[in-house]
């Protein structure tokens, strides 16, 4: 019975020693100039079926981020879902209507790759459609 205990143990040392540990998300910054750390969760084309980013690009990370662009953005495109990334706030838009909060503007790098790229949160600035 003891043999089967240290074979246990020493199989979940094993385990905790081999496997990467899952960092949480950090939430998206909120200051200009502030950083935060995720993980991509989706890559795609801006408009949904768009395999071949003809319509642009749209990637999506694990603390709830969001980047679209009009164009086919090639360091998202070499991008994986999984990839670690920092995502940093380059702008915010002045003089948007109560409670409209699109058109912030980060510049993002894939930690994996080296990559950057810079697209807003949404494909239409506040106050518009």
């Amino acid at each position: 019975m003891s043999a089967t205990i240290r074979a246990t143990a020493s199989t979940l040392l094993f385990a905790t020693i081999m496997l990467p540990t899952v960092a949480r998300a950090d939430d998206l910054p909120t200051r200009v100039g502030a950083c935060s750390e995720a993980t991509i969760s989706f890559i795609g084309g801006r408009l949904e079926g768009d395999n071949d980013f003809d319509s642009g690009t749209a990637v999506r990370f694990d603390n709830g981020g969001v980047q679209i662009s009009y164009d086919r953005e090639e360091g998202v495109v070499n991008s994986r879902v999984g990839d670690p990334v920092r995502i940093c706030l380059a702008s915010i838009p002045e003089g948007c209507p109560p409670g409209d909060e699109r058109g912030r503007v980060y510049v993002t790098t894939n930690l994996r790759t080296g990559s950057s790229w810079e697209m807003p949160d949404s494909s239409h600035m506040c106050g518009g459609a």
